[in-house]
């Protein structure tokens, strides 16, 4: 996510760190670098320029200038302006209101709104421990009710029937209704992809917004349409009374642009980002941890919270009583934890929240993807209970058999062993050092300095 501008600020503040003193001339070649990377990042013009100013007022002030570490205090500068341009802080759900509290989705064809509607039910009951009824107005896309049918079962959601022939108003009523009486918490409300162009269509989801009174109206937005995403909520907004975006296919958007245009043009914030395909694949949009991502620092609460939300935690505090008993880790241990590491999400979204990776070599990072960790547990899958107890039993003929029935490689299955063994050791020093023994080794003994299954650490 939003790869181009972390390695365009990546080399400008580089060099701006290794700075000992800061004169006009050098904050002028900066910032020209920072509006270059925002333009390359199809940040809208007016964005970029207000906000090169910013930092060019706070730069030239006398407590940079005379700073000990004025490189550093510029970086901070950067970083708080790039806060203040995203909106501060996350703006959540406004829900406080007699339930159901209706959310109404709206957006442009193939912004991934139905997707969005099931993301962000599978949200509110996880995280909020909301009752979720969602509903489907879209009489208009082939089989778009019934793709809402589906993903509701999936998030285990309750949907609301509708059908192609009925009025998208009366859906919209009649499920309200049903909401109220069956006592749900919250009612999200799935629209037709429409343009803002389109007479007819907007009238209709202004009659749908009539009808339910929505305490929220969110806009959703694939965020690879750079700046036109802002220009396009602009125009809806001025038909409907947005209260906040949902930024859409956030993980496949390299320049950012959206990000950091949307709220300074639409004075709409951003509440949250879908960073994938699946289901889980959503999250409350933060910018001072955004901020963070782009300016290469990583995004480490993110990451900590995903971890302590998905892990099981049960089956980590065994493995440590295993450990501190004394007994052996072991390839089925070795599966449990690259499950783990899989049930995370995306490898490449994990990479992206931890500090300083803007500064691995491109061709790491492609060496680091999901397909290894699957790669992985299906070696150990092929293995028999014994030979994940044992592993100094697979030789030659079982390696064979190992590598046929995983569909890889003999070269795999010796690749596997060869982690698992160095992992095994600094597993040892568990019962004598502790955790911090081990990470310490971790990094000092794994080849190149990567953690079992290939992963940087």
């Amino acid at each position: 996510m939003f790869e181009n501008l972390q390695d365009r600020f990546g080399r400008v503040l580089k060099n701006v760190r290794g700075m000992g003193r800061l004169t006009e001339s050098n904050i002028k070649d900066t910032l020209r670098e920072v509006r270059m990377a925002l333009l390359e990042a199809d940040v809208a013009l007016p964005v970029v320029r207000e906000f090169v100013e910013q930092v060019r007022g706070k730069a030239m002030g006398e407590e940079v200038l005379r700073s000990l570490t004025p490189g550093q205090t510029l970086v901070k500068i950067v970083n708080d302006e790039l806060i203040s341009l995203m909106g501060e802080a996350n703006a959540g759900l406004d829900l406080n209101v007699q339930p159901p509290a209706v959310i109404l989705m709206a957006g442009l064809q193939g912004s991934g709104k139905t997707t969005s509607v099931a993301k962000l039910a599978r949200w509110l009951r996880e995280k909020q421990d909301r009752k979720v009824m969602v509903v489907s107005c879209d009489v208009y896309r082939p089989a778009a009710i019934e793709q809402l049918r589906m993903l509701a079962a999936e998030v285990e959601a309750e949907c609301f029937p509708g059908s192609g022939d009925q009025d998208p108003v009366d859906i919209a009523r009649r499920a309200n209704e049903a909401a109220k009486k069956q006592f749900f918490d919250v009612l999200i409300v799935d629209t037709a992809g429409r343009l803002h162009v389109d007479a007819a269509m907007m009238d209709e989801i202004r009659a749908l917004h009539g009808a339910v009174v929505p305490a929220e109206t969110l806009f959703v937005v694939d965020s690879m349409t750079g700046q036109d995403a802002a220009n396009t909520a602009k125009a809806f907004d001025a038909a409907l009374p947005l209260t906040g975006v949902v930024l859409t296919k956030a993980d496949g958007d390299a320049r950012g642009g959206a990000a950091l245009s949307i709220r300074h043009i639409t004075g709409k914030p951003i509440k949250f980002l879908g960073v994938g395909e699946k289901t889980a694949a959503l999250e409350p949009f933060h910018p001072d941890r955004v901020a963070s991502r782009i300016l290469g620092m990583g995004d480490v609460l993110s990451l900590v919270e995903e971890v302590q939300s998905k892990v099981d935690h049960e089956q980590a505090r065994r493995l440590v009583r295993k450990l501190k008993k004394g007994k052996g880790f072991d390839l089925a241990d070795y599966r449990e934890q690259l499950v783990q590491m899989s049930n995370l999400g995306s490898v490449t979204e994990l990479m992206d929240k931890l500090p300083g990776m803007n500064g691995i070599p491109d061709q790491v990072k492609q060496q680091v993807n999901d397909r290894e960790l699957v790669k992985l547990i299906a070696i150990i899958n092929s293995m028999t209970p014994q030979e994940r107890t044992f592993p100094a039993v697979i030789k030659g003929s079982r390696k064979r058999r190992i590598a046929a029935g995983s569909g890889t490689r003999i070269q795999d299955v010796n690749q596997l062993l060869k982690q698992f063994t160095q992992l095994q050791k600094m597993m040892k020093k568990m019962k004598g050092g502790g955790m911090a023994k081990m990470m310490r080794g971790l990094t000092g003994r794994m080849p190149g300095g990567m953690l079992p299954g290939g992963l940087p650490f």
